[in-house]
């Protein structure tokens, strides 16, 4: 029994673009860039105020990379072809920017944040921090779920 060729390639493509991501965060993280918005210690307390216990801090992060790598993959090759260009990159840019919504307005408040995390006193600065992430992941999601398309013609 083996898995549909899509299955592998999307777990590869959102792992590696679930790296991406984290490499994003951890640089945001040590630059100091926006220090009152911190979405992983905001989804930690929101886990630690629903489980009603402690939630060790590297659990957002697992649950990060877990969803990238598997749910947001399996998501992003299931939809592919209802994608508006081409490339897996351009393809990645729509998908990214259906994920930004979806995270300002559900995510971002079902944490504390408010729509688009307006609720850290920051301006627009976690909205445009986010979609940039979310941008940097959704392309290299495409462009190597594309590349491995590519490379079984």
């Amino acid at each position: 029994m083996t898995a549909k060729p899509w299955v592998w390639k999307s777990i590869v493509a959102g792992a590696v673009g679930s790296v991406v991501h984290l490499v994003f965060m951890y640089l945001k993280s040590r630059t100091g860039l926006l220090p009152s918005f911190q979405p992983y210690q905001s989804l930690q307390a929101a886990l630690a105020a629903r489980v009603g216990a402690n939630v060790p801090a590297i659990v957002p992060w697992a649950l990060s990379f877990l969803n990238g790598m598997t749910v947001l993959g399996f998501l992003f090759a299931r939809i592919k072809r209802l994608l508006p260009g081409k490339s897996g990159a351009a393809k990645g840019v729509t998908f990214g920017l259906i994920g930004w919504v979806f995270m300002g307005l559900i995510f971002f408040p079902a944490i504390g944040l408010g729509p688009f995390a307006v609720d850290v006193g920051s301006g627009f600065g976690p909205a445009l921090l986010s979609l940039v992430m979310l941008q940097a992941y959704s392309i290299v999601l495409g462009t190597v779920y594309g590349l491995l398309e590519a490379a079984n013609e």
